[in-house]
């Protein structure tokens, strides 16, 4: 579903009347004047709609890449992916080209050189796409991961309210995702994200590489973080002081009102958790499963909806199939790939059910500081409800946290569907939530679309450089990876 403004259907009207203005047909150059006229045609590039309508899929097919499972990374706010025990690494995802890069010219020690992505065919070489990193402004960095950073930038020839205006960059270091096995989970990543259109996932604009570097466009959130307002800004504080847990309701509203905590109801709670399995059940009938939700992964906009993000766990899975990767973050992660038993998108329920006790209670229901006593505890230990939550949530509860994933509710046929219709849900008008017409009560303090006062300091203060890297020998990996979204005006009903 497609969300588009008054306003930007006005800048595409203008755009493309413009350019329908401007537009000529070249003649047919004979075979013997060949050579000069591409002379004149690189003096004169061919006028393309790419600006609109983004660039034609290529069907030609990219080679493939022999995955082996990473090195698994132990944190508790990184997602880590790691070996079964049981059965060997999984066949590589089929990767969608939609058509190949070129990066000849670019100095290896200057990031900031405009990538080319062309699409060739034997019939004819037209130039498709020409964006890079040069055509961004970075204004300040907003994260921080183990292949790179994500800035907050801004397109330098669209600014404001006739382009793309604020956007987020996240860059990876090829070296550093070669050297750790990762080529197949991220171009996965990039072709789930040119696939999957919702309003509550964030979307890709565009992808486009350096020869040593990998850069996904997408739009800005500046709400900030789930994880920042559950933990940082206290909007769940008064549930992390355990002793108001035990106490009677009356007594529990007495305190919070003469302690200035912030009550966070059911209600709040209810719209948050319906946006997400509303985007969740729209990545499972597309064949996705994101298999790395948890409240780092959760932007807030600044109406205070929230939209998924971080699909460099995703996979595309078929309804019969299984993948029997270890990934995930140890709190969130679902008991069957604890055990490698293989797993679906049943697994992705399990999570939502970690979410939705975390925004009631304060905190996941299973941790501990010791990671294997914690995997330990997630497979044998009864979830512990407490006693002030309503009955409906306990049941949905219940139902979401089924240590048995065909038991588990949104496991049957009807998927999403199921929950949807959970009697917790009951006051959820699920067109108008789908339609963002149901507004939640919590919006964050933003100043202005470039806004990064719900982003942790500690990564806001971070210079602003993307500093050089090396170039990796083996490029070909990567063959493909560029992007530009399809208009969304255009695609619109």
């Amino acid at each position: 579903m497609n969300m588009v403004s008054t306003n930007q259907k006005k800048t595409l009207h203008s755009i493309l009347a413009s350019k329908l203005s401007s537009l000529t047909i070249p003649q047919q150059p004979s075979s013997s004047s060949s050579s000069s006229s591409d002379q004149k045609q690189q003096q004169q590039p061919d006028f393309d709609f790419s600006e609109l309508f983004g660039p034609p899929a290529s069907s030609s097919p990219s080679s493939a890449f022999l995955v082996v499972d990473p090195p698994v990374i132990h944190n508790r706010s990184h997602s880590f992916i790691g070996p079964s025990p049981r059965v060997a690494p999984p066949t590589p995802l089929p990767f969608h080209q939609f058509h190949s890069d070129s990066s000849a010219g670019e100095d290896e020690e200057d990031d900031a050189s405009e990538a080319t992505g062309t699409e060739q065919n034997e019939a004819d070489k037209s130039e498709v796409c020409k964006i890079g990193p040069g055509d961004f402004e970075i204004l300040r960095v907003i994260g921080k991961g183990s292949f790179g950073k994500v800035f907050q930038v801004i397109r330098k020839d669209r600014s404001g309210a006739d382009g793309d205006g604020i956007l987020a960059m996240k860059v990876m270091r090829k070296d550093t995702i070669i050297k750790n096995k990762h080529v197949d989970y991220m171009k996965a990543e990039r072709d789930i994200l040119t696939k999957v259109v919702d309003p509550f996932i964030v979307p890709l604009r565009y992808s486009f590489q350096t020869k040593s570097k990998l850069y996904l466009i997408l739009d800005f959130i500046n709400g900030g973080h789930l994880f920042f307002h559950l933990y940082r800004q206290g909007l769940f504080r008064y549930l992390l002081y355990k002793p108001l847990n035990s106490l009677s309701g009356s007594l529990f509203i007495i305190l919070i009102l003469v302690l200035g905590y912030v009550l966070v109801s059911e209600d709040q709670a209810r719209v948050y958790t319906a946006e997400i399995v509303s985007a969740v059940s729209h990545l499972h009938k597309s064949g996705i499963v994101h298999r790395d939700l948890k409240p780092e992964n959760i932007l807030m906009d600044a109406d205070g909806h929230v939209m998924l993000t971080d699909f460099g766990l995703a996979k595309e899975i078929g309804e019969s199939s299984r993948s029997n990767s270890m990934c995930g973050t140890t709190e969130y992660m679902a008991p069957e790939i604890l055990l490698s038993k293989g797993h679906n998108k049943d697994a992705d329920w399990w999570s939502v059910g970690i979410l939705l006790y975390e925004m009631l209670t304060g905190q996941p229901p299973f941790t501990h500081a010791n990671r294997k006593k914690l995997q330990e505890k997630i497979i044998n230990e009864k979830v512990k409800l407490l006693p002030r939550l309503s009955s409906e949530a306990h049941s949905l509860l219940k139902g979401l946290l089924q240590k048995d994933p065909s038991r588990r509710l949104g496991s049957g046929p009807r998927g999403g569907d199921e929950i949807k219709s959970h009697k917790w849900f009951r006051s959820i008008n699920w067109k108008k939530l789908e339609s963002r017409e149901l507004l939640p009560k919590f919006k964050p303090d933003v100043t202005g679309k470039d806004c990064t006062a719900n982003f942790d300091k500690c990564w806001t203060a971070m210079p602003l450089d993307d500093s050089p890297a090396p170039t990796p020998t083996a490029d070909e990996h990567f063959d493909g990876y560029t992007y530009v979204a399809p208009n969304p005006w255009l695609s619109s009903k």
